[in-house]
């Protein structure tokens, strides 16, 4: 379901006092100070009723007018905040690729710019809202068999902003997409692990099952994929390995566990474990 951004009233307010300031200072610069008072009043007025469209979802209207704004004052600090609202109107709107542009021309160009978080945040959502959200809304189907797309792009983007910005008010929400991602993701690559091991191609099986592992560690389908590990292991006939990933299964998800003899010694797969993961190692 896509997110329905709210925008800060406090922040719509300066907003619109921000874009009057530098209407006024641009403009009345430039002589003929009747005629230029007119033309702020009047793109200022057309901001706000582009505003007032995007919060009524009249959105074609509101993005047409900052369009015409965003044009009339290129390269300015107009601009720049015309493109905030602009990517804001278009994921809003579900031109999702539009909003990707947005995001990543303001990115791009302002670098350090104080609201380069919410480009981010703006360039994740709709990456999560895209292709895969669509199939899910229209037709309720369930896509984790499916190639996720856009979801890794989603995810990058989501890792990038919370590692950029920490405290930024956006970082809650990215770090709880990030974790429904994992969980997407995990169960896709234990799909084709899984596919792997039934058709007999049990290294395939074991390197997709420890990449699920490693890249999406936390996610419920861990347990899946060790799972994946230790009958491909045991389908190969390399028993230490098997039994260090029932060992690791059965210490850290009891229900799905199978027992193995414990007083073995420590195992190749117990040592990448211990490397990369905090799971426990069940050892006497």
């Amino acid at each position: 379901m896509q997110l329905k951004l709210q925008l800060n009233p406090l922040f719509v307010r300066r907003a619109r006092l921000f874009v009057l300031v530098i209407l006024g200072t641009s403009l009345l610069a430039c002589g003929g100070k009747d005629e230029q008072r007119s033309e702020v009043d009047d793109i200022a007025e057309a901001y706000e009723t582009a505003q007032e469209a995007i919060e009524n979802e009249d959105y074609r209207k509101g993005i047409a007018i900052f369009e015409a704004i965003q044009a009339r004052f290129p390269f300015s600090d107009v601009e720049r905040q015309i493109q905030l609202e602009l990517m804001h109107a278009y994921y809003q709107s579900s031109q999702l690729e539009q909003a990707v542009d947005a995001a990543d021309t303001f990115i791009r160009e302002n670098p350090v710019h104080d609201r380069v978080d919410y480009a981010l945040y703006i360039k994740g959502l709709s990456y999560f809202e895209g292709e895969a959200g669509l199939f899910e809304r229209w037709f309720q189907q369930d896509i984790t068999k499916r190639p996720p797309g856009d979801t890794d792009l989603a995810y990058s983007t989501f890792r990038r902003l919370i590692e950029r910005y920490p405290d930024s008010e956006y970082s809650a929400d990215a770090q709880q997409r990030i974790l429904a991602i994992k969980e997407r993701m995990s169960t896709y690559e234990n799909y084709i692990a899984d596919y792997y091991l039934r058709h007999g191609a049990y290294v395939a099986a074991v390197n997709r099952a420890k990449f699920a592992l490693e890249e999406y560690n936390g996610a419920s389908g861990n347990a899946e994929s060790l799972h994946i590990m230790a009958e491909a292991y045991d389908a190969l006939g390399i028993n230490d390995l098997r039994d260090d990933a029932r060992r690791v299964l059965a210490a850290n998800f009891p229900s799905d566990g199978s027992h193995v003899e414990v007083g073995q010694t420590k195992g190749r797969l117990m040592k990448w474990i211990d490397d990369r993961f905090p799971f426990k190692a069940k050892r006497d």
